[in-house]
């Protein structure tokens, strides 16, 4: 499995999950970032997440297709 490090900005809280999926590069855009999500192929610390702008905090462990964004 691939291994993605995400650092937050500093004082941000969060990130919307569909945005970090752009961030990253795994998506070209929010709107592609939304539809993926909406597919029910992403998964938020091992349990699957259908809500597209949900906060990803640092910490928290995003799985996609073999891909996992560690956010700190």
């Amino acid at each position: 499995m691939d291994i993605i490090a995400f650092e937050l900005d500093p004082g941000r809280e969060f990130v919307e999950l569909n945005q970090l999926l752009k961030l990253v590069g795994l998506v070209d855009s929010g709107g592609a970032g939304k539809a993926l999500v909406a597919s029910g192929s992403v998964q938020v610390d091992g349990a699957t997440e259908l809500r597209k702008t949900c906060k990803i905090h640092a910490g928290q462990v995003v799985t996609i297709e073999g891909m996992e964004i560690r956010v700190s």
